[in-house]
């Protein structure tokens, strides 16, 4: 699975064009209008899409079985998956798949998560910890960066970046830094770093996934139906009832919702 979600991942990159970086973080005041329309940023935006509806579907999945060694199953399966998307170097799969699994429907399921064999799923989410600037991540994806420069084998050729946090970077040195100098000169320091991360996304982006392509999982991974944040609330709660008294007035205000017909 975590191969097929590496296809995927490296398809939905090949899309995105350093162009779209350009047009998403131009200020309106400052790129000429006929560029401006020249291209949209479409491909970025629906790899954005991506991962949150591979964190809906992790989610989902967890929450749609009633007999809880069933959603043990599934949610030790998810991470076995995200332990191999990190071996891979596919870190956007793998923050999604964390993201999946601590959405408040699944991470709220105390009696699964008790029979959850855990430990590799704390060593997961340590290596994504935002905490200090995700520098546990940062370390990592430096150490993938350095295996990629140097491989001769595909498989070691892999990096795919937690993209959120690449675009977010981006963002803030364009915006947080001065094009120019107090002198006047251009602030070519701020021009190299965002030419050296772009440059690397593109170089990132060009690997061939060497993994054996299986048309039927890409498919479902893209098609499969996913239940709305209400949806996953109602499923959370009919695997585990409510346990407190915010929980029990979220399920009354869910069951109300349901209970108004629909026009």
């Amino acid at each position: 699975m975590a191969q097929q979600l590496t296809h995927i991942e490296l398809e939905r990159l090949s899309f995105i064009g350093p162009e779209e970086f350009v047009q998403a973080f131009a200020k309106d005041s400052n790129i000429d209008s006929s560029y401006k329309d020249l291209k949209k940023t479409n491909n970025l935006e629906v790899y954005v899409q991506w991962f949150n509806k591979l964190s809906y579907s992790v989610a989902t999945q967890a929450v749609s079985h009633l007999k809880k060694k069933q959603r043990v199953r599934v949610i030790e399966w998810w991470i076995e998956v995200a332990r191999e998307c990190f071996n891979i170097g596919n870190f956007n799969s793998l923050m999604g798949i964390i993201a999946g699994l601590n959405m408040s429907p699944v991470s709220r399921l105390k009696k699964t998560w008790s029979k959850v064999q855990t430990a590799k799923f704390s060593v997961l989410e340590h290596q994504m910890d935002p905490t200090s600037n995700f520098s546990s991540y940062r370390s990592t994806l430096k150490a993938a960066m350095w295996r990629s420069a140097g491989a001769v084998d595909d498989r070691q050729k892999i990096v795919i970046p937690f993209f959120s946090l690449l675009v977010k970077d981006l963002y803030f040195l364009n915006e947080g830094c001065a094009n120019r100098l107090p002198n006047g000169y251009i602030n070519f320091d701020k021009f190299w770093q965002l030419a050296k991360q772009v440059t690397e996304f593109m170089a990132w982006k060009q690997v061939t996934c060497p993994f054996e392509r299986v048309p039927h999982v890409i498919n479902y991974l893209q098609s499969a139906s996913i239940l709305s944040e209400i949806g996953l609330a109602h499923a959370s709660f009919e695997c585990e009832g409510p346990e407190n008294s915010y929980e029990k007035e979220r399920y009354k205000n869910l069951q109300r919702v349901e209970s108004q017909p629909t026009s």
